[in-house]
């Protein structure tokens, strides 16, 4: 009895659709379809960026993206995921499934190079559940160990060619093997290293520049062919639009990052501008760039250039792969393959 009751409920809702015409059905339809199903917009971030920006899923339940652009070519990826990032075309709908086995805030950016606020575009998936505890990170190197990454970091000393590897791994018999040790290399600038090394009374025997080769040297060993390869992909595809192909800060987006500073005070979805707040990209072939450590380096690519418009990528990067572009980011003043070019 109560099963056919329900079918003639069924039955007279659908003739009442029906006769209401088409749009009472496509709005059901649109909402059955809907149920799990999340639209996300890319648009440029001067008119919003990602819309929403804001997403929340469950632990071991999967959650449907329908992307699309309304102005010009996004990408979306999610950081800290090995999925490759999708392309998200104008006018286009391109659906992808997600799932997540871990509780905890997940960053989404945008790929591609959409304009000089480009960075901008990011979201976060909050996704909650307990099904698997989540990661406990230790915190950045830089905050253990008390930098000032807002401080100034001349290099003081610097060489007079360009430090070659190759030559300074022929002098590295009788260098005490503590100068090699990655934590050593990773707290110290290649400026403070050179001048432990000069003051070192066991290598007074060595020139200056021979000091600077034995430090190329150092930080070489202290990285492999993968890590650069990985520093030189994540560079390439994130950093050279700004800091330039061969890192002299002058990228295709600079010029646009100087009608950013031009703006007004405020831009068309009430984004308030500071228009101190962009600086020009840093430029890593300059030779104060030796005074930056390794470990201050890590830092200002994990929280972003405060005041600099530069972004942060803690979120988006894995630890791994901050320490290889750390890596990469010192082949722009050290040779490190035997032509005396960058690896």
């Amino acid at each position: 009895m109560a099963s056919r009751r329900l079918t003639e409920w069924l039955g007279r809702a659908v003739v009442v659709l029906l006769a209401a015409g088409p749009p009472s059905a496509a709005l059901l339809a649109r909402g059955f379809e809907a149920r799990g199903v999340v639209a996300l917009q890319g648009v440029m971030p001067e008119t919003g960026g990602w819309q929403p920006a804001t997403l929340t899923a469950t632990v071991g339940e999967s959650i449907r993206l329908r992307l699309t652009s309304s102005d010009v070519m996004h990408g979306f990826a999610i950081g800290r995921d090995n999925r490759p990032p999708v392309d998200v075309r104008p006018g286009q709908v391109t659906d992808i499934m997600l799932r997540f086995d871990r509780p905890g805030t997940y960053t989404f950016y945008c790929t591609r190079w959409c304009g000089p606020n480009h960075w901008r575009m990011r979201g976060t998936i909050e996704v909650t559940g307990s099904a698997v505890a989540p990661d406990v990170s230790a915190p950045a190197p830089y905050l253990a160990l008390g930098i000032d990454l807002d401080a100034p970091h001349p290099s003081g000393v610097q060489p007079d060619g360009i430090p070659s590897a190759a030559r300074g791994a022929m002098l590295e018999a009788g260098v005490p093997e503590a100068y090699f040790a990655r934590d050593y290399v990773r707290r110290h600038s290649p400026a403070a290293a050179w001048r432990a090394f000069r003051g070192d009374s066991g290598m007074r025997a060595y020139s200056d520049q021979q000091l600077w080769d034995l430090l190329a040297s150092v930080w070489r060993r202290n990285t492999s062919a993968a890590a650069l390869e990985t520093g030189r992909r994540l560079y390439a595809r994130n950093c050279a639009a700004c800091h330039g192909p061969a890192g002299r800060g002058d990228g295709v987006m600079v010029a646009a990052l100087r009608e950013a500073l031009r703006a007004p005070a405020e831009d068309a979805v009430g984004h308030s501008r500071n228009r101190h707040t962009v600086a020009k990209p840093a430029d890593f072939t300059d030779p104060d760039f030796l005074g930056a450590s390794p470990v201050l380096l890590h830092g200002k690519i994990v929280r972003g250039g405060m005041g600099t418009g530069m972004p942060y990528w803690g979120p988006v990067f894995t630890d791994p792969e901050i320490w290889a572009l750390v890596d990469f980011l010192y082949g722009f003043q050290f040779a490190y393959d035997p032509q005396g070019g960058q690896q």
